[in-house]
């Protein structure tokens, strides 16, 4: 259900007098302070003037903002079927004269269990009194075959889209000859009500316009070989893949007539969004999911991406329905319980695979919705350093289908090859030279920097790629969010003194006054840190202002909760948005907030309308709401100066050991990839170590695309390389190095002497140490320090000497190799464990293995995993500390 409904303006209105419709459910589920907000927002004094009595505020609403609803019928039931069947048989009594007014598609194909929404464009125009209602799929014997849905189709008049759900049924009849049964809306009403309902209702004389379809098909959803690619983002999602003309036997016409499906070329999977007041389909999915109903706990439902947002902004950011961010994070402790509570206050506990599986089921439901076929097979890209855990993990969320391994690409070798087909396109490798290549991966959470040499030859038959890659570094805690709250950060300490001071807004040098030129030099001598000291005071003052620590607000009363949790929530939106608009390229230099868009006098300048503008702030030590917009005028110059640091930091920290030793300068490509590397920040800190010559930076000058190709390269370059491993155009041999290891591990012996077990940045398969403890030690600690020497993790073994079994060296070494040396084995001695320390190539973290002596004869426990990082970024945005 959507959060309002719009009655657009009369031809020659303007966008202002257009009224904003509202339901009970909706309103239901709103708080005192977002009704009080509509309320004001639309001008209703008798709201804004009477008590604070939440039901007293919703009827006001209704009685000056009633949007009718309309009562769909949106899930099967063989009763309420047969009921629909025994109604229509008996008063489907008095057909309503048609002009020829109602237009219907020429052609409608219908897939069992496949759902059918706007983006399959089957339009009707219906002027007059049809308004959204339950359609009825007939023959010519009058037996029912389908149900489904009449619902607005944007704001001009009279224009409507068919769409029924995937749980609808259509069935197969002997005869072809098919119609549209279409109702007014009392008679739609009883349609819905004899379903729904077991009771007999009273008898009726039901209207009805009969509208014979000229084609109409009933199809089975056909199994495809080719593979869906999706590109698992922290933030967010994306999809497609490579349909040549066979991928099934009989492509969807009406797609392909509308431009939705596309032969023998990529297709990238859009989903539904709500942009301002009008919805859109883009190629990018937000790795949102939110709890909707989980009253039957072995069915919980939830909402995905965009959908997600909505329900959240619906409730103010402040509902009870449990929200996740970020779900990629818990590769490494995927089958953890989660409670959960929905909307109505319901709770169970699920497992994260389970809301893992969901997620994913719902991206390739989506992909089979919009491509009409049934996928089979799967490519779902990875992390280099986590290729092996995200394989595991995929393989048991969807045992289903079948994962690539043998062909995958994990995210920066994706990238890469992006690049390197379109060198083969167009002709601009040279045969057989060696290429190096550094990849710089900025997503939504994490940045990750990996490097490969490649070479291609021009075969007699095929391209041959011998491709090297392997992991260099990383930062597991900085990427897109960060920017984003650094943007959060600013508006807050903004807002806070212009709230305040009378409209009075701080400079950004008042912030952080580091001249720009000299930022670069301050960060290498005293640390990213000393440029935001005096920014992180100011904005802890705002605290004061404009609280958005909600989890300080625990022990205080709901409401403060409440508001202190709508204002981070409202802030981050924001901030999230105008980082989007000032880096997408489109010429927009300075942004405010409004509740319209306007008109764009000023071209560089973007108003983004906000729906509802409520903050809570703090004025003579209570909170009130603050409903005027601040006529506040950010700009990108500023916002570039409050990144800057932040972005040089983690290039330096990725570059810095290249450029001293020399090895930068062998680089020939080095590629900038995600997101947040549209930033040009990014570009003028690499040009401090490399030239701009070598720096891939490509993207178009105005780039007013919803989704940048800088996000879509990991994609493309998954879907590019299946596809030509498909037709043969190339060979490909790649080879997976093991990557650096940034942290330390480190025990200690009795003695509390620390002994350095794994040494930071040597090869994953070059790591191992050990160390001894007594044959009934209980419990052995181990620790990991990042590369600042900070423990960032404590890791217990738990021992236990029952579960140990016999064995020789020679078997020992058969399954670990020269991870547990012989020389170390034989000098253990009786009622000694010594537990070695060992890495694998291809797995992010390290194993313990402990082997004990006892009367001369050799034992072996247990070997465990410990993953380097537990989640795959440990900073939450959404924790309630910010």
């Amino acid at each position: 259900m959507r959060t309002y409904k719009l009655n657009s303006p009369k031809n020659g209105g303007t966008e202002e007098t257009s009224k904003v419709k509202y339901t009970r459910d909706e309103l239901s589920e709103m708080t005192t302070l977002q009704l009080r907000s509509i309320c004001h927002k639309e001008k209703l004094v008798e709201g804004l003037s009477g008590p604070l009595d939440r039901e007293a505020l919703i009827r006001t609403i209704l009685k000056y903002r009633s949007a009718e609803q309309s009562l769909l019928i949106q899930s099967f039931d063989e009763h309420g079927w047969e009921r629909v069947e025994v109604a229509i048989a008996r008063y489907l009594n008095t057909p309503l004269p048609d002009d020829g007014s109602i237009q219907i598609p020429a052609k409608v194909t219908l897939y069992d269990g496949l759902r059918v929404d706007k983006q399959d464009q089957y339009r009707v125009k219906a002027p007059g009194t049809a308004t959204e209602s339950n359609v009825l799929l007939i023959n010519d014997h009058m037996e029912l075959c389908g149900i489904m849905n009449l619902v607005k189709d944007g704001p001009d008049p009279g224009m409507y889209c068919l769409t029924a759900s995937k749980e609808m049924t259509f069935r197969r009849t002997s005869n072809k000859n098919y119609s549209f049964l279409l109702f007014r809306k009392q008679d739609s009403e009883y349609v819905y009500q004899t379903y729904a309902r077991s009771k007999p209702l009273p008898p009726t004389n039901l209207h009805y316009w009969r509208i014979p379809i000229p084609e109409l098909e009933i199809r089975d959803l056909e199994d495809t070989d080719a593979v869906l690619a999706i590109d698992f983002g922290t933030s967010n999602t994306t999809a497609g893949a490579y349909l040549d003309s066979s991928y099934i036997s009989n492509p969807s016409r009406h797609d392909l007539l509308n431009g939705t499906l596309r032969l023998n070329s990529i297709n990238l999977v859009k989903f539904p969004a709500v942009s301002g007041k009008r919805e859109e389909w883009i190629e990018l999915l937000p790795t949102i999911v939110a709890v909707a109903d989980c009253s039957d706990t072995q069915q919980v439902n939830y909402y995905f991406g965009h959908e997600a947002m909505k329900f959240m902004k619906k409730n103010g950011y402040t509902g009870h329905a449990t929200v996740f961010h970020g779900i990629k994070r818990w590769v490494n402790r995927y089958k953890l319980p989660e409670e959960i509570v929905d909307g109505q206050g319901n709770t169970t506990v699920v497992r994260r695979n389970d809301i893992l599986r969901a997620y994913l089921l719902h991206v390739i439901e989506t992909a089979e919705h919009q491509f009409k076929c049934r996928f089979r097979k799967l490519h779902i890209s990875s992390p280099v350093k986590l290729k092996t855990q995200f394989a595991e993990m995929f393989a048991e969320l969807l045992p289903d289908y079948r994962i690539e391994s043998e062909d995958a690409l994990d995210e920066g070798m994706a990238v890469l090859f992006n690049t390197i087909a379109d060198q083969i396109e167009k002709n601009t490798f040279m045969d057989g030279e060696t290429y190096n290549a550094l990849v710089i991966d900025c997503g939504g959470g994490t940045t990750d920097l990996s490097s490969c040499r490649f070479r291609i030859e021009d075969g007699h038959i095929s391209y041959k790629l011998d491709i090297h890659t392997a992991y260099e570094n990383g930062d597991t805690n900085f990427g897109g969010n960060n920017i984003t709250y650094r943007i959060l950060q600013f508006m807050k300490i903004v807002f806070a003194d212009y709230y305040t001071k009378g409209g009075s807004v701080p400079d950004i040098d008042s912030l952080i006054g580091i001249p720009g030129p000299d930022l670069f030099r301050h960060v290498d001598e005293f640390g990213v840190e000393s440029v935001y000291e005096q920014f992180e005071a100011r904005y802890r003052e705002a605290e004061r202002i404009i609280p958005t620590r909600f989890k300080d607000y625990e022990n205080r009363t709901r409401e403060e909760y409440l508001r202190v949790k709508s204002n981070y929530y409202f802030l981050w939106e924001i901030a999230d948005s105008m980082k989007k608009e000032f880096f997408r390229k489109t010429g927009i230099l300075r942004n405010r907030f409004d509740s319209q868009t306007g008109d764009r006098q000023e071209q560089d300048l973007k108003i983004t309308a906000v729906d509802r503008w409520c903050l809570s702030a703090y004025e003579n030590g209570r909170m009130k709401d603050i409903y005027e917009f601040p006529r506040v005028v950010f700009n990108i110059n500023e916002i570039n100066q409050l990144i800057k640091a932040d972005i040089y930091d983690i290039v330096r920290k990725f570059l810095e050991d290249f450029y001293q030793d020399g090895r930068l300068q062998e680089y020939s490509i080095i590629k900038l990839t995600g997101q947040s590397c549209r930033i040009d920040s990014f570009r003028e800190a690499l040009k401090e170590f490399v030239p701009g010559r070598s720096i891939e930076f490509r993207q178009k000058t105005e780039e007013s695309d919803s989704v940048p190709e800088l996000k879509l390269a990991c994609l493309r370059g998954a879907i590019r390389y299946l596809s030509a491993r498909k037709a043969g155009t190339i060979e490909a041999y790649i080879t997976n190095h093991a990557p650096v290891v940034p942290y330390t591990v480190s025990a200690f012996t009795h003695s509390r002497q620390e002994k350095l077990l794994i040494s930071s940045q040597e090869r994953l398969n070059q790591v191992q140490g050990s160390i001894s403890r007594p044959f009934e030690v209980k419990e052995v600690e181990f620790f990991l320090k990042g590369s600042d020497g900070a423990v960032r993790h404590k890791y217990a073994y738990a021992n236990e000497p029952g579960s140990f079994e016999p064995i020789r060296y020679e078997d020992i070494a058969g399954r670990y190799g020269a991870k547990i040396p012989q020389d170390d084995t034989d000098s253990i001695q009786n009622g000694e464990v010594k537990f070695f320390v060992f890495a694998e190539d291809n797995e992010w973290g390290f194993h313990v293995v402990p082997v004990a002596r006892e009367d001369e004869q050799l034992y072996l426990g247990s070997k465990r995993f410990f993953a380097f990082e537990n989640d795959l970024s440990e900073l939450d945005f959404f924790d309630g500390w910010k």
